[in-house]
Formats: C-alpha cells, sequence, structure tokens
C-alpha cells in the first residue's frame, strides 16, 4: 500500500515554521551555485558568440591565442592574393592583418586599473566582422591617432567618452566612436588602425590574419594550404571555432562554482536532516498509526524521502527566482588567455535552472535519507504510546 503524495506536501506546509529556516538554506544554495555558473555560461556565450563561419583566423604555429601569435609582413604578402580568398567589389582581397596589444587604464567608478585589448585593423576588418556596429560617434581616421571603444568597456573604464583622450605608449590616444559587438568578444576591445597600432607600439609583425574565403570548400582548401607551407609555419582554422576554443577562462569560475555548492551543500544536507529528524520527533503518533493501518516500513522510508525531496525543491525553485534579477547583468573579469579586461553577462539558461533544481533534490533526499530510516525503524506500540 502507497502512502498518498499529498500526505508530504501537506506536512510540509503544515509545519512551515519548521521547515522555513531550511526552505532558505537551500534556496541560499542554489541561487549562489546558478550565480557562479551563469557567469561562466556568460564567458562561454560571449566567445561562442563571436565570429562569422566564412571567416578564416590565421595564427602561428602553437600559439593558443592571438596575443601570443605572429605573423610575418612576408607572409601576408604571400597568402593574401591566393585564389581561395574572397574579394570585394573593386577587386580587393577581403583579408585583415590585425596586431593585438595590452595597455593599461584607469578604471572609472572603482580605484585601480586593468589591462584592455587594443586590437589594431586592417582597413578591411570591419567588413570582416559585420556583428560590431558603430552605435555613436564616427570611425576612427588612420593616421591620427584616433580610437572607437566599445561601448560596455567605456561603463567600465574612465575616460571612455566620446571625445576624451587617453596616453598610452607616449602617444595621446583620441576616443571619436562607440561600437557595439552584440555580446561578442569584440565588447572587450578598442579598435585602432593596423599599420597606426604597429608604428605606436614598435611592433614589427602583425599577430593573426583574418580572412574572408570563397565558400566553405575554399576555407578547407585554404586551412590545408596554410597548414603545409612550410615557408609560412602558420596554422588555419574557422574563425568562429577559434573563439569557441577560447573558453578557458570560464573554467576556474566553474571550479569555484562546484567548490562553492559542495560546501554549501553540506550545511543544506545537515538543515534538512535536523528539520526531518524533528519532523519525525513530531509525528511518531502518526507514523505509528500508519503502521497499525498497513503501511509498510519501506513505504514510510519514501515517503518521508518525497517528503525531503518536496522540501529541498521549494528550497530550489526560491532559488532560482532569486538569481534570475541577475540575468544580463553586465559585468567584467580578467581573461586567462589575454589577460585583458573581458565583458559579460551573467547568462542564466533553462538548463542552468534545471540543474540548479536537480541539484536541490539530491541535497533534499540525501539530507532526509537517516530520518528517513530512523522513521521506518519506529517500533509500532511504542510509537503509539509516545506523547
Amino acid at each position: 500500500m502507497a502512502l498518498p503524495i499529498t500526505y508530504n506536501v501537506r506536512n510540509v506546509f503544515v509545519r512551515w515554521r519548521a521547515t522555513l529556516a531550511t526552505i532558505l538554506g537551500v534556496a541560499l544554495m542554489v541561487a549562489v551555485y546558478v550565480l557562479v555558473q551563469a557567469l561562466a555560461v556568460g564567458l562561454e556565450k560571449s566567445s561562442r558568440n563571436t565570429g562569422d563561419p566564412r571567416n578564416v583566423m590565421i595564427v602561428r604555429k602553437g600559439s593558443t591565442a592571438e596575443s601570443s601569435s605572429q605573423v610575418m609582413r612576408p607572409q601576408l604578402k604571400l597568402i593574401q592574393y591566393w585564389p581561395e580568398i574572397a574579394r570585394n567589389e573593386q577587386g580587393q582581397p577581403l583579408i585583415s592583418a590585425d596586431v593585438l596589444v595590452l595597455i593599461n587604464l584607469p578604471r572609472g567608478k572603482v580605484e585601480g586599473e586593468a589591462n584592455v585589448l587594443l586590437r589594431g585593423i586592417s582597413p578591411m576588418g570591419m567588413e570582416l566582422r559585420p556583428q560590431v556596429s558603430l552605435v555613436e560617434g564616427r570611425w576612427f581616421t588612420p593616421g591620427k591617432r584616433e580610437v572607437v571603444v566599445s561601448r560596455r568597456l567605456a561603463a567600465r573604464f574612465g575616460n571612455f567618452n566620446i571625445g576624451d583622450t587617453f596616453k598610452s605608449a607616449g602617444q595621446v590616444l583620441t576616443i571619436v566612436g562607440w561600437m557595439d559587438g552584440q555580446n561578442s568578444a569584440f565588447d572587450s576591445e578598442v579598435w585602432l588602425d593596423a599599420d597606426e597600432t604597429r608604428s605606436i607600439f614598435d611592433r614589427e609583425h602583425y599577430s593573426s590574419l583574418l580572412v574572408r574565403v570563397v565558400d566553405a570548400a575554399a576555407a578547407q582548401s585554404l586551412t590545408n594550404r596554410v597548414e603545409a607551407d612550410k615557408r609560412l609555419s602558420l596554422r588555419g582554422m574557422p574563425e568562429v571555432a577559434y573563439y569557441s576554443a577560447q573558453t578557458m577562462t570560464a573554467m576556474p569560475i566553474k571550479i569555484l562554482g562546484g567548490f562553492l555548492a559542495t560546501a554549501m551543500s553540506i550545511g543544506a544536507v545537515f538543515a534538512a536532516m535536523n528539520t526531518m529528524y524533528a519532523s519525525v520527533g513530531s509525528r511518531t503518533r502518526e507514523i505509528g498509526t500508519l503502521r497499525v493501518l498497513g503501511f509498510r516500513r519501506r513505504t514510510i522510508l519514501v515517503s518521508f524521502l518525497i517528503e525531503g525531496a518536496f522540501l529541498a525543491l521549494i528550497g530550489g525553485v526560491l532559488g532560482c527566482l532569486f538569481s534570475l534579477p541577475m540575468n544580463g547583468y553586465a559585468t567584467g573579469t580578467m581573461s586567462f588567455e589575454s589577460f585583458s579586461e573581458i565583458v559579460f553577462q551573467f547568462r542564466i539558461t533553462p538548463w542552468l535552472a534545471t540543474k540548479g533544481l536537480i541539484f536541490s533534490v539530491l541535497v533534499g533526499v540525501v539530507g532526509s535519507f537517516l530520518p528517513a530510516i530512523r522513521a521506518s525503524r519506529l517500533p509500532v506500540i511504542a510509537a503509539l504510546k509516545a506523547i
């Protein structure tokens, strides 16, 4: 004979004062778990949301990122006229030789400084990145020490308003526009003309090449050709794949989230255990009555496990609701690939919320296991005599 689930559900709400602390404890645990994991999801989404499937990224063999790569000018001259590369209406090859430089700048609302990624792009660079748009001001004019900054970076750093200036490498750079990268990695960058960047920061070579190919077959052909040419010592890959692989920064945050969730779950388990033990103690007569009515020990065991799981599930739902206002909130951290400021948003996905709920139910089941065993083993006569 199975106990109706409504019995356990009603007990949670009838004894709500005793269960409130446990529910709030589980809610806090789930909220922290979801928010920390949402940071990692936001970082990954920022990288995976970057790039154009028609583009191929070319970097030095052995480099893990553009910042550690070098592409020499003779290599650029050799590659730019290959037949796999698409051309614009004027017949110019769609290829951008970029230079990446780290610059240190003061923050805006808080004290301190942070590294910012400055990307020097070639004239074709903007055309190759259609997801980046100018939202205010104008694009820079090569040779005039002008830059365009991300609108999201402008909210985090001082002197990033249009018309402001900042000094780097002994040169004064003027901000002439704000750009929007549509929640991509480009939202963490400052753009300047590539050759001007090489001149200001004394860089002889480029960091990477971004190429628009004719079609998918040309992309594979170009990648194979770059890999096979011994003169180049370069490697090519789809731009989307390159940025998808740049997710190392999210891993420490995931580990931290797992550690915090584990530590807090131990406390939540003991809180659930304490609540369930108190519930067993206050319902001794009920349990004895159930046994007299013919309910088996395993039925009572399962009944209390269900009650503990439902108790924790309520806390899990509240935890998810507590974390929802942070969804889409913009923040930033240091990138472990480039050691620069990276801007991203909290991303609370349906799957992440589901994992939080599953986690809460597991905590409830584990926390109620020992009290459920105790309840199922209560002697019938002693239970009926209990006051």
